[in-house]
């Protein structure tokens, strides 16, 4: 069987409408480029990942995509579980999910499926390891290359085995969002970005990615813990045209409106256009048509000035930095954003101000370290966020 479903900011919910799906994690998908493709095929071989995820919950569900395929991918058995170390889990929480009542699901090209509700003790700021024993894949596969996370494979069926000892690699394959059922004020803000949102840079297995360092500070301060981070960032995306993946246009309404739970959406890209040599206007409409959806969708949107280049590859002297600060100075003084969120501000050096201060860069003059994505992170004022 396949289907299509999407969460949406209203659905789920129990008899009454006390409680509803929010996301706690999610991933932008696109067509995974050959040489991040798994290290060995899928078909017949188990895959474990992991995801860190936000808020916590007693009932969860998990969304896989098959939306890149080239054909059906078979999921034979999936499961859920806390883990250990490495690719260890704690066995005695291993479940199933299953899917219409049955332990393995057929997703068509281009379609994506939600598993049935399980209930799970899931905990906020944990990870969940998701474990797929596969049927057939498509050689063409749906993923999040830029997972900055080890998923593990081994040949035949693992799913419940307490560590899994084969191949390894950091990607993540067919895995797009994670939704715990919730009551209100709970609610989730979207990431939307490129790859200082996909957090290049961060640490692999750190969790150290500027949306995670929010979503940890929403979590500590009262009023915003019921507040859900979902990160949208894909590496090397644009907003208009050409980068990785599809655009921020072309997924707009399926990476942010369609995410369980939305309230607000953090928007921070454009930095891959300018570097592909796109002018100010096209991005300034292509923001505009974002204020657009979010209204519509009685969403909140804030604005983000894009970050300093200068030293990157993307700097070209004038033409680049001049599109930048035309962009920029839209995005402060437009007026059509419901706030500016100024990590520009935050992370620049202040007595050259084209560039990253060097404490926050990574060395590329273009993606911030650690130091510099919690710097973004603590920039943040958590009163955009009140339930």
């Amino acid at each position: 069987m396949g289907g299509t479903s999407s969460g949406g900011a209203g659905t789920g919910g129990s008899a009454g409408g006390a409680t509803r799906w929010v996301a706690t994690w999610g991933s932008g998908q696109q067509l995974t480029e050959p040489a991040n493709n798994p290290p060995v095929g899928l078909t017949n071989y188990t895959l474990r990942q992991f995801a860190y995820v936000s808020i916590g919950g007693s009932r969860l569900r998990v969304r896989f995509s098959n939306l890149f395929g080239n054909g059906p991918v078979t999921l034979n058995s999936v499961h859920v579980a806390r883990p250990t170390s490495a690719s260890g889990i704690d066995t005695s929480t291993d479940r199933a999910l299953t899917f219409s009542g049955s332990a393995s699901v057929t997703i068509a090209t281009g379609q994506a499926i939600w598993s049935d509700a399980l209930d799970f003790a899931l905990t906020a700021q944990s990870r969940l390891a998701v474990t797929v024993y596969f049927g057939s894949a498509p050689s063409n596969v749906t993923g999040h290359p830029g997972s900055r996370t080890t998923s593990y494979l081994q040949s035949g069926n693992v799913v419940s085995a307490a560590t899994i000892s084969g191949s390894s690699t950091d990607h993540w394959y067919f895995l797009t969002a994670i939704d715990v059922m919730a009551a209100p004020p709970a609610a989730a803000v979207v990431t939307l970005g490129d790859s200082i949102t996909d957090g290049r840079g961060s640490t692999t297995n750190g969790d150290n990615r500027w949306p995670d360092a929010l979503s940890r500070r929403l979590r500590a301060n009262g009023p915003t813990a019921p507040v859900a981070v979902v990160n949208q960032g894909i590496g090397g995306n644009a907003v208009v045209s050409g980068g990785l993946g599809p655009t921020a246009v072309a997924r707009f309404q399926r990476d942010v409106i369609e995410v369980s739970g939305v309230k607000w959406v953090i928007v921070l890209e454009g930095v891959n256009d300018i570097g592909g040599s796109q002018v100010a206007d096209p991005l300034i409409q292509a923001y505009r048509g974002f204020i657009q959806s979010a209204h519509a969708a009685n969403l909140l949107i804030y604005g983000v000035p894009i970050l300093p280049f200068g030293g990157s590859t993307y700097d070209n002297g004038t033409p680049h930095e001049s599109v930048r600060q035309t962009v920029n100075t839209w995005i402060r003084t437009g007026g059509e954003f419901d706030a500016v969120i100024d990590l520009d501000a935050a992370v620049r050096d202040p007595g050259t101000p084209t560039r990253l201060l060097l404490t926050y860069d990574s060395g590329d003059g273009l993606h911030l370290n650690p130091t510099g994505y919690q710097r973004m992170a603590d920039s943040i004022p958590l009163t955009l966020f009140a339930p």
